[in-house]
């Protein structure tokens, strides 16, 4: 159970998935739609997806020769939100 919550934050601690995993919040999208608004190679995109799909955070399918990724729970997105609200939480 620690190794998988381990995973988790780990792959979303990096700015870049934690962009990714944000922008699939609002829907399922394929590499080239996510290429758009993040300014990495699409080889380096999917690396970093590779890694948040490792870490059970996204699904991935194949249709046609295109990718589509999609956040796995709805956890993640509440997740993401909670640390959103903890940042803007005064003390």
């Amino acid at each position: 159970m620690d190794e998988f919550q381990v995973n988790i934050f780990k792959a979303l601690a990096h700015p870049v998935r934690l962009k990714i995993a944000k922008r699939l919040s609002e829907g399922e999208m394929c590499v080239c739609e996510m290429n758009e608004d993040i300014e990495f190679s699409q080889a380096n995109l999917s690396q970093h997806l590779k890694i948040l799909k490792d870490a059970k955070v996204v699904n991935a399918k194949k249709c046609g020769m295109f990718m589509y990724y999609s956040i796995k729970s709805g956890k993640i997105k509440e997740l993401i939100r909670l640390t959103e609200e903890l940042y803007y939480e005064k003390e």
